[in-house]
């Protein structure tokens, strides 16, 4: 399977965690809200690189048992080349406590997550596959409680 990179949507108590990119010349998104994520190192699977880079960018341990949802999208920048994964990770406050910036990005926060949804600083893809995401979970919960 062809992919390059993945990003975890870190959900906790209705709030998800965002990276406010640096303003570097050449970055990709500059100075917009991010998720935790990077790019593939080796043969890792989608779910080491997106806990790797949680750690290094958050400073978060995410146990991979709190990965809820995966899916893999197009690369929006190159729709002909490497994908992307797309993972959300479920956690209890206790767990997402201790959250700090790493050696990337000009700031760490939670946002709300309808907040997030909205806003206009946030790169507009991972809006979109946060609402399928939480579209998905929707659909469950309601088959679950026919």
């Amino acid at each position: 399977m062809d992919w390059n990179g993945a990003k975890l949507a870190v959900l906790s108590g209705g709030r998800i965690l965002s990276l406010l990119r640096d303003e570097r010349a050449g970055l990709p998104y500059p100075g917009l809200w991010d998720l935790p994520g990077g790019g593939r190192e080796g043969g890792e699977s989608a779910v080491d690189c997106v806990l790797r880079e949680a750690r290094e960018e958050t400073g978060l341990i995410v146990d991979p048992r709190r990965i809820v949802w995966q899916r893999l999208y197009p690369d929006p920048r190159a729709s002909d080349g490497p994908k992307r994964w797309f993972l959300v990770a479920e956690l209890p406050p206790s767990e997402a406590r201790g959250a700090r910036l790493g050696d990337e990005g000009q700031a760490l926060r939670w946002f709300g997550i309808a907040e997030f949804l909205k806003m206009d600083r946030a790169i507009p893809h991972l809006r979109a596959r946060l609402r399928d995401y939480l579209a998905d979970r929707a659909r469950r919960e309601s088959s679950a409680h026919m």
